[in-house]
């Protein structure tokens, strides 16, 4: 027994505490958190750096800014543990060249094995990522045991996505949205259109094929459907089966690569961290995903796009003072920096190099100025210093040989505005540069796809109703020499001499109503469009070499849009998908014309929502087109002939069933004449001789009846 003091002791403390402790029964158990069973939320990171103690703190100070950047990490402030294990052989003074990093979520650890594979941390050490699961799968693996090659899947064909090429009949292809349809029509740019594939499958199914808006690819490879609860769906091949499937909740718009390897998609969400994601089509994979808005970008304007070079090596996207350019397939950062831009203000890629265009207004008494590097050297190749700017804009012509820039300036007092287009030679040496004086407002400058030409629209006031339309020509077609001497009988022809590059103008329409200008795909042929719910709705075709002009109209038209090949243009009106009551409604609908004007079909529409064409690459090469173009009268005749064997086909399918009728009501008076041939005797018989048919049997008689239909009497004096 304890000393009778210790009793005594315990009683007064006993006496103490009374009235602190709770009668609630007392419960042993401690409520700590879940047990967390599997590793799914950490990452192991090899071949890093192997360094000593005095350089450990950094080197994990730089993986956790680095793996920051694509999730949260779990900390722990009474550890210190800030998210990485970095081991550590005391014995040697080294690190051991991996790490463990965990994430607060799975999905985070997901993306980090994506987007850090491979992953150059340094000039001599290229990032390995495997999940900690992954780990543990390897280290049970009996390196001991032969190795015994896995069953490789059976061989599935994939749909052949450049199938309609073939199409026998060289048919163009368009999509429509209207009503709750979604519609994939072949037209032949003479005869109606035929439907192609209106999703009678997912019809069947019970699913939607499309709920929102719908994409070609830029050759026509793949059709995109917007999808928002599931995200994009991929189709292609004869019968539009289905390519791939790419989670993106949400999406509003989707933007394939020039070279359809790889696909972006937006939900247009501030608030989301993932609101852009970069998909490659080939495989699915998810390469990396952004915010709509970069770092220290203001929100209270329209957040910059994405811009893809025209090789798929690079996508950019403009920053405060830069451009983060990033490079694929692994979508990290070039050259680890972004490209210093300051004050820059838009940007944009050559259609046909990896050249960067981009302009930034006066600061700090530095003039404007328009700036082309090349990448990825981020050599500058020029810079055209401005003065008394306003703002820029820039086109890039299709073929990348030019640029222009058109040039928004103002007088001192700032309360007077020009323009004056300055012209880059993209293709001579040292990049010359010409300016284009022009002290009128311009509203619009396009170049032809495949020529040295440009067209703008120009009044001396910007909200005038009727404006001039000029054209211009880079490359100036010199006079021909003259020829000296005859030959025989004949007068030798002169000397034609080749274009040199010099800006000339070849002509000017005046009193135009137009607020928009369409090329051709094919060059020659432009369109002059009045298009707004306020305009005349006034097409005019016009052939800037015959200078022929056609004047039509589409009443509230508001797009024009060009087939590939430039045999036909649409001109659509179209209302939003999102939204209330289109007050338009009853005018819904497109038109398709012929190159010439000539109308070849309308359809019109309760709600209709899009149309577009489908992409057609160009296969000829320059010297293939110019040997078509040589024997074009022999080409000529064979689509002569194929056009007639069509039409005789299309008119005997459309015939056929009056045809069948047709046959149907000769066999029964054939029938009819056998049969009374065949009773004939039994005929006479019952007649008693007389035979009905005979018509010697009968009396012709004539009689002639006059009747005055009318009469008039006149009295002559």
């Amino acid at each position: 027994m304890p000393p009778a003091e210790d009793l005594d002791r315990l009683a007064q403390e006993a006496e103490e505490l009374d009235g602190y402790f709770s009668d609630a029964p007392l419960d042993p158990k401690p409520h700590y958190p879940p047990l967390r069973k599997t590793f799914e939320t950490s990452v192991v990171i090899t071949n890093l750096p192997k360094v000593p103690q005095a350089k450990l703190e950094k080197l994990t100070n730089v993986v956790v800014k680095l793996t920051t950047k694509i999730g949260t990490l779990v900390t722990n402030e009474a550890t210190q543990f800030n998210g990485v294990f970095m081991p550590f052989d005391e014995e040697k003074d080294s690190s051991l060249g991996f790490c463990i990093v965990e994430f607060a979520t799975a999905e985070d650890a997901e993306k980090a094995v994506t987007v850090l594979q491979g992953y150059s941390f340094d000039k001599k050490h290229q990032l390995s990522v495997l999940s900690y699961s992954r780990c543990q799968q390897l280290e049970g693996l009996d390196t001991a045991a032969e190795f015994v090659a896995p069953t490789p899947a059976p061989f599935e064909e994939k749909p052949n996505v450049a199938e309609w090429l073939e199409d026998p009949h060289q048919r163009d292809a368009f999509v429509l949205r209207f009503q709750n349809e979604t519609v994939v029509n072949w037209f032949d740019h003479k005869s109606d259109p035929v439907v192609d594939y209106d999703g009678s499958r997912e019809k069947e199914q019970g699913v939607a094929w499309c709920q929102y808006y719908c994409h070609w690819s830029p050759a026509g490879s793949y059709l995109a459907t917007l999808v928002p609860d599931k995200g994009v769906i991929l189709w292609g091949g004869k019968g539009y089966d289905k390519i791939g499937r790419f989670v993106a909740p949400g999406v509003k718009r989707v933007v394939f690569s020039p070279q359809e390897n790889y696909l972006l998609t937006n939900n247009d969400d501030p608030s989301d961290p993932a609101a852009i994601k970069i998909y490659h089509i080939a495989t699915g994979n998810l390469l990396r995903a952004f915010a709509l808005f970069p770092e220290k970008e203001a929100r209270d304007a329209m957040p910059p796009p994405f811009l893809w070079s025209f090789d798929d090596k690079y996508l950019a996207r403009m920053g405060q003072d830069l451009i983060t350019i990033y490079e694929s397939p692994s979508m990290r950062l070039l050259d680890s920096r972004s490209l210093a831009c300051d004050g820059i203000k838009e940007f944009q890629w050559s259609p046909v190099a990896n050249i960067i265009a981009y302009w930034a207004p006066e600061a700090n008494n530095a003039p404007a100025h328009v700036d082309l590097i090349e990448i990825p050297s981020r050599q500058k190749l020029r810079q055209k210093n401005l003065f008394n700017v306003s703002k820029c804009n820039m086109v890039f012509s299709p073929t990348g040989d030019y640029l222009a820039v058109k040039v928004t300036r103002h007088t001192k007092s700032k309360k007077t505005f020009y323009n004056n287009i300055e012209l880059f030679r993209l293709s001579q040496p040292g990049i010359p540069v010409e300016m284009l004086d022009i002290q009128d407002a311009v509203m619009a400058l396009t170049w032809e796809p495949n020529g040295s030409r440009f067209a703008m629209i120009h009044a001396e006031n910007p909200t005038a109703s009727k404006v001039q339309v000029s054209f211009y020509d880079m490359m100036k077609k010199p006079d021909a020499l003259p020829a000296t001497g005859v030959v025989g009988a004949k007068q030798l022809k002169k000397v034609p001499q080749a274009k040199v590059p010099e800006l000339n103008k070849i002509e000017t329409l005046q009193g135009k109503q137009c607020n928009y200008l369409f090329w051709s795909p094919a060059g020659s042929t432009i369109i002059m469009a009045s298009l707004g719910d306020s305009a005349s709705g006034s097409i005019e075709f016009y052939d800037v070499d015959s200078k022929t002009l056609v004047v039509k109209e589409h009443y509230r038209a508001n797009q024009v849009l060009w087939d590939p090949s430039g045999r036909t243009v649409a001109t659509c009106v179209t209302q939003p998908l999102e939204g209330g009551h289109f007050k338009f409604a009853m005018d819904n609908g497109y038109i398709l014309w012929s190159f010439q004007g000539k109308q070849l079909y309308q359809e019109s529409f309760e709600t209709f929502y899009e149309f577009e064409w489908r992409p057609r690459e160009k296969l000829l090469s320059k010297k293939d087109i110019k040997k078509v173009r040589q024997n074009l009268k022999t080409y000529e005749k064979q689509f002569d002939k194929a056009d007639r064997r069509r039409e005789r086909a299309r008119y005997l399918e459309e015939t056929a069933g009056k045809r069948a009728e047709r046959a149907k009501i000769r066999a029964l008076l054939d029938r009819n004449r056998t049969l009374l041939r065949r009773q004939r005797d039994k005929h006479l018989a019952l007649l008693q001789g007389y035979d009905s048919e005979d018509e010697n049997n009968y009396v012709f008689v004539e009689l002639t009846v006059e009747k005055i239909l009318s009469s008039k009497e006149e009295v002559v004096m």
